[in-house]
């Protein structure tokens, strides 16, 4: 199984912008931000009460960051205990996972069109429940059943996740995914005028990102099929020598 979390960690992070820059997620970022907040665009805009829409912005996000999160960590913590039982398979695992991820990365890249990860998984929540246990439910709504787009590029990280040593790794790596996409997320909500003036001028990029998200997920594949990890890891160590997180 992989010896350090060190470049997983970073490939999980980097998981986690690419789902939030996928075409499924991004354009949506305005709405919910809206949606768990309870305000309009004009009230982002105003002046007065700027001090108070400011902090009722950073609770709700940072709780809705917090809602998703659970839901990933247990996904992540989950596929390394399955993992750690079927150790002993644990070289079929590797491949076969590796496999599939390459076909997840294929899919996204247009290649070739998998249609069972083309139907909608998300859960909808019609009318959200009142204040900050709301928006909890709404971000465990949002980690437990989101869209396809999402889906590949987490199950990659599930199935790297089931590859390590321990469960502390796998939710340190889950935990990394997370970050990558709620950061962006955090710092969205603090700007969102910002950010509908900026999503304007990336949406041409948008399908060259996820072009590149699939060929990130490919080159995942790759590294577990062919076992490279370890090797892969050691030069990041040799990198960034001070910062080793141990599978423990």
């Amino acid at each position: 199984m992989v010896e350090s979390v060190n470049v997983s960690i970073f490939i999980a992070f980097l998981a986690g912008l690419f789902s939030f820059v996928s075409p499924c997620v991004l354009p949506i970022i305005p709405s919910y931000i809206t949606y768990i907040t309870g305000l309009s665009f004009e009230d982002f805009n105003q002046e007065q009460n700027k001090a108070s829409v400011r902090k009722l912005t950073i609770i709700h996000s940072l709780i809705f960051i917090v809602g998703f999160t659970i839901v990933f960590v247990a996904l992540g913590a989950s596929a390394t205990a399955i993992g750690n039982i079927f150790s002993k398979y644990k070289e079929a695992i590797r491949i076969v996972g590796g496999i599939i991820v390459i076909l997840f990365g294929i899919h996204i890249t247009g290649l070739i069109n998998l249609k069972f990860l083309e139907s909608e998984k998300k859960v909808h929540l019609k009318n959200k429940p009142a204040g900050y246990l709301g928006t909890l439910l709404v971000g465990i709504t949002f980690g437990a059943g989101w869209t396809p787009c999402i889906g590949p590029i987490l199950g990659a990280i599930l199935y790297l996740a089931m590859n390590m040593k321990t469960v502390y790794s796998g939710v340190i790596m889950l935990t990394a995914y997370s970050l990558g996409l709620g950061v962006p997320f955090f710092l969205s909500s603090l700007a969102i005028n910002s950010f509908l003036v900026y999503f304007k001028k990336i949406r041409k990029y948008v399908k060259a990102v996820t072009i590149a998200s699939g060929v990130f997920l490919i080159m995942i594949g790759v590294l577990l099929v062919s076992n490279r990890f370890a090797t892969v890891s050691n030069y990041f160590q040799q990198l960034m020598p001070n910062i080793n997180i141990e599978a423990k």
